[in-house]
């Protein structure tokens, strides 16, 4: 996955995620009246007039002024943007965690639609939609030439009609065309059963409004059908982040009151925080406080967290936590590397300006930025291995990603290697299967799923099966840059 990936913003088609967001709707823009370079403006102003009188035809103002804004945000970092009425609304909706549409996460890439995530359980995850795929068609419609907002209202519409996408899987050098029948998506973030009798799977795909309130509820069911419980794995896989006070409550469900769970810093005093195990960090958005009714078992229960290169923001400063403070044992694959803080400020009654205000460090000072969590046992996602690990995408890969703050990054030479011989493999697997359809993905707490049974396996102190071809990420320099507050 060479290509550079830029997201331009989170639609109705997916859910709220990908990033660590603090929300300050009524907030107003700052620093408002902060000097600004004449000279830039001046040439800003010509180029505007330029554009008004010289362009083959007439341009809309507010198109102009909106794309300038957007511009402008879109250079700092692949999680800053400028959200128009359209979009803003759509965030907004993001944060419940309802949708009506295919059930995707999306970008641009060259022109087209990228599938940067399907949402679990949507019609788009159940047909086979994978993170990179490309669409290249909404019905008869070529994608090429189209909008975002376009791309966006091409696909939604009414609930249990249909939609045909056609599919170009750069990575198998194959077209094809999938049917999805549209639906209300309600994104269930938290899920749990009992794996074994006296073993408990929590798993959080997201971290939304309710995710905090899903979760105790999971909790207490677990422990009503086995008080007793025996070990729990806390299944953060391909969660891509959400709302910092739901990682926060998450982390302190099963630490000691008071501990350090987060801090965060930045230019402004606002991000300079530290966050602790407490009611008053993280039960601004619920009231009362929501952990208040769970089992005191909980705080001593052994625990593995199971992650992998999806898990990001939100879900690396609950397993980043969990480690710091030698609370659970974190497993599987080098998370994402999603180390930044997003603060949404509104600038008018229908649009916003989601910024990045600050880095997150973990209880033992560590910028995770571009790096990510490295876990304490490398598991494969699969029996066989993981032959292609070195596709996925990771921060380190977006385009105007910003630095950890703790050293001068260094370009893995192993890793780009790696990539090489997987996209080759890859391609070699799939010769002359150009027109079959994409096999579903793995459903995570099957009975098939591998590293889930090792979990279970390093909870009841039996073998694990450690990878073998799993490697820590280079780690970064030292440098005289910020540290944590």
């Amino acid at each position: 996955m060479t290509s550079k990936l830029k997201i331009a913003g989170w639609v109705a088609l997916g859910a709220l995620a990908g990033g660590l967001t603090t929300l300050q709707f009524g907030a107003t823009a700052r620093n408002a009246v902060a000097p600004l370079p004449l000279e830039e403006m001046q040439q800003l102003a010509a180029v505007f007039g330029m554009v008004k009188t010289d362009y083959v035809e007439p341009v809309d103002e507010k198109k102009l002024f909106s794309d300038a804004i957007g511009g402008m945000v879109a250079g700092l970092d692949p999680h800053s943007v400028y959200f128009d009425k359209t979009t803003f609304k759509e965030f907004r909706e993001g944060t419940t965690g309802k949708f009506v549409g295919v059930g995707i996460e999306i970008g641009m890439e060259d022109g087209l639609v990228k599938v940067v995530s399907p949402i679990e359980g949507s019609p788009a995850f159940r047909a086979g939609l994978k993170t990179g795929d490309l669409i290249t068609k909404i019905d008869d419609t070529f994608v090429k030439g189209l909008s975002m907002d376009q791309a966006v209202k091409r696909m939604r519409g009414e609930p249990n009609t249909k939609v045909v996408l056609t599919i170009f899987r750069k990575l198998e050098n194959r077209s094809f065309p999938v049917t999805i029948v549209r639906e209300e998506i309600r994104v269930q973030s938290v899920r749990a059963k009992m794996i074994e009798p006296g073993y408990g799977w929590v798993r959080i795909s997201q971290f939304q409004d309710r995710t905090v309130e899903d979760f105790v509820a999971k909790v207490e069911k677990l422990y009503k059908d086995d008080p007793k419980l025996k070990g729990l794995v806390l299944d953060l896989r391909n969660d891509p982040g959400g709302l910092l006070e739901g990682a926060i409550a998450v982390s302190a469900a099963f630490l000691p009151k008071d501990v350090t769970v987060v801090s965060t810093n930045g230019q402004l005093a606002e991000s300079k925080q530290v966050f602790k195990a407490r009611a008053e960090d993280y039960s601004r958005r619920y009231g009362a406080d929501p952990l208040a009714k769970l089992p005191a078992a909980l705080k001593s229960v052994p625990v593995v967290v199971l992650v992998n290169e999806g898990s990001a923001s939100a879900s690396e400063i609950v397993s980043g936590a969990l480690q710091d403070h030698k609370r659970a044992v974190i497993m599987g694959g080098q998370t994402f590397g999603k180390g930044s803080v997003q603060t949404v400020r509104q600038l008018t009654a229908d649009t916003a300006l989601k910024i990045t205000t600050a880095r997150y460090y973990t209880p033992n000072g560590r910028s995770i930025q571009a790096k990510g969590i490295v876990p304490d046992v490398m598991v494969d996602e699969s029996e066989e291995g993981n032959l292609f690990a070195a596709l996925r995408l990771r921060e380190a890969d977006l385009d105007k990603h910003i630095a950890s703050g703790q050293g001068k990054e260094e370009k893995d030479a192993a890793r780009e290697k790696a990539r090489e011989e997987a996209v080759k493999k890859l391609e070699e697997a799939n010769a002359g299967k150009k027109n079959e359809a994409p096999k579903p993905l793995p459903e995570f707490g099957s009975a098939e799923d591998f590293p889930l049974r090792q979990a279970l396996n390093k909870l009841q102190g039996k073998t694990v099966l450690v990878s073998k071809t799993m490697t820590e990420r280079k780690a970064e320099g030292k440098s005289d840059e910020p540290k944590a507050p």
